[in-house]
């Protein structure tokens, strides 16, 4: 290995290391009450050094929503990479998020942190980055369901706007997991969200 490959191993090991340590820091205290200095301790490092690689606390932040985001729109393209059918391949983007909100806790945490803050936390130019992010998500639903619109299995409806009500429904069937030991306590959680992806898909049908 050169010296330069060697230099970006290293470059991208030290952002890894303060986005870690920042993921954490975030899911423990809260985006108000971490700082920068913060982050430096607990990594270990200099706070020139979280400077070198990141801007600001929010650029950082940022960069974490970015990351799962990517994350979450890499599980998604693999569970309609099989030629299935409009209503299969929801089913399957159905239990991709599912599955991504479980065995991807930390990042469906940092994605609903922002997601549910009352009050905008990024720059308006990091706000576009990370929500262009967001926007891959939703267009390949609005691919398939106009796919299904094309082949005469849905109705003639705008497409994004079904996509935009069928994302909506996931995240907050995910969000009522929460309430498993008490509004949920004589339900089945994914019993229940299954229900919800078919009740959509009913109302697709022409």
């Amino acid at each position: 290995m050169g010296a330069k490959e060697r230099r970006e191993r290293e470059r991208e090991q030290r952002k890894a290391q303060i986005l870690d340590t920042a993921r954490a820091l975030l899911l423990e205290k809260g985006l108000n009450a971490t700082s920068i200095n913060q982050i430096a301790k607990r990594a270990e490092l200099s706070v020139g050094a979280i400077y070198f690689y990141y801007k600001s606390k929010e650029d950082l932040y940022a960069a974490l929503q970015v990351e799962g985001l990517e994350l979450l729109n890499q599980t998604i393209r693999q569970s309609v990479q099989a030629p299935s059918s409009p209503e299969e391949n929801i089913r399957n983007i159905a239990m991709a998020y599912l599955k991504f909100s479980e065995e991807h806790k930390n990042y469906f945490d940092i994605i609903n942190y922002f997601l549910a803050s009352p009050e905008p936390i990024f720059s308006p130019e990091l706000k576009i980055q990370v929500d262009e992010r967001g926007k891959n998500n939703l267009t390949i639903l609005t691919d398939i369901i106009s796919k299904g619109i094309h082949n005469g299995l849905f109705k003639a409806v705008d497409p994004r706007r079904q996509a935009i009500i069928l994302w909506s429904t996931l995240h907050g069937m995910i969000q009522f997991k929460k309430l498993e030991k008490t509004i949920l306590a004589k339900e089945n959680h994914q019993s229940l969200y299954l229900e919800a992806v078919e009740r959509f898909l009913d109302g697709q049908r022409s």
